[in-house]
Order: C-alpha cells, then structure tokens, then sequence
C-alpha cells in the first residue's frame, strides 16, 4: 500500500473535520451548562481547522472533497451519556486522521498535523473527564486501540 501524498492526507484530514462539525450538532443538542459550552468551543475549533483547509488545499491546487450533507454515527446520540461518548470517539478519530497526516507532510504542514492531532487529544481526555471514562488518556491518541 502507497503511502498518500500530503495534499491526499490533508484531504482525508479535511473529510474527517467535516464529519466532525457534522457530529458536534448532535452532541450540542444533548448537552446543557459547561459541557454544551465545551461542544460549541470544539465545533468552531474543527470549523476553522476546515476553513483553513479549504483554503490551503484551494490555493496549492489541492483537491478539496466536497462535504456531505449528513454522515452515519457509530451509535444514536439519545441522552447526556451517548453525546459525550460521540463526543470522545469524534476527537479520536479526526485526530487518527491528523496523525496518518504527520507521515506524509513535512515542514508547516507536519507542524499543522502535529498541533491538530495535540489538540484533539487533549480534548478527548477533557471529554473523557465530563463523561467520568477511565483512563483519561490513552497511550498513543489517534492509533487504532
């Protein structure tokens, strides 16, 4: 198997903050007080992370995939718990998406994959603690367990 370029990496990066934003309305919807606060601060986060995608993808004659209008959840978000599990596995998987990024771009753009990834995980462990999951952390955020 061929490892992507890094424009194909950003892309699969980019395909995986629109599933993201997608997945942050049904969470925000079941959440209340700090936590909703919390979703609303990740949801703009992946928001602008896709913003500046689409641009650099745009202006360096990347491909840019086009969003969706809806992605399949793992599960159905019914109640507090459900959302910030959801919550938990979106932060995971987008930064899996970060992390393949970091073995096909170098310089600003491995800079850029690396503080995504960071970012991510720190935020899953933060929704682990509301969600009162143990472990916290994980060993290596974004690879496969």
């Amino acid at each position: 198997m061929r490892q992507p370029t890094a424009g194909e990496a950003l892309a699969a990066a980019l395909s995986a903050e629109y599933a993201a934003i997608y997945a942050y309305g049904r969470i925000g919807v079941r959440l209340t007080g700090a936590a909703r606060d919390a979703a609303r601060q990740a949801e703009a986060s992946h928001r602008r992370r896709r913003d500046a995608l689409v641009v650099q993808l745009s202006t360096t004659g990347g491909t840019v995939p086009p969003d969706r209008a809806g992605y399949a959840l793992p599960f159905a978000v019914t109640d507090r718990a459900s959302a910030l599990r959801l919550a938990v596995e979106v932060e995971e998987r987008t930064a899996a998406h970060w992390r393949a990024a970091l073995a096909s771009t170098t310089g600003a753009d491995r800079d850029q994959a690396l503080a995504a990834l960071v970012e991510y995980a720190v935020r899953a462990t933060r929704w682990r603690k509301t969600a009162g999951v143990a472990p916290l952390t994980v060993a290596f955020p974004g690879r496969p367990s």
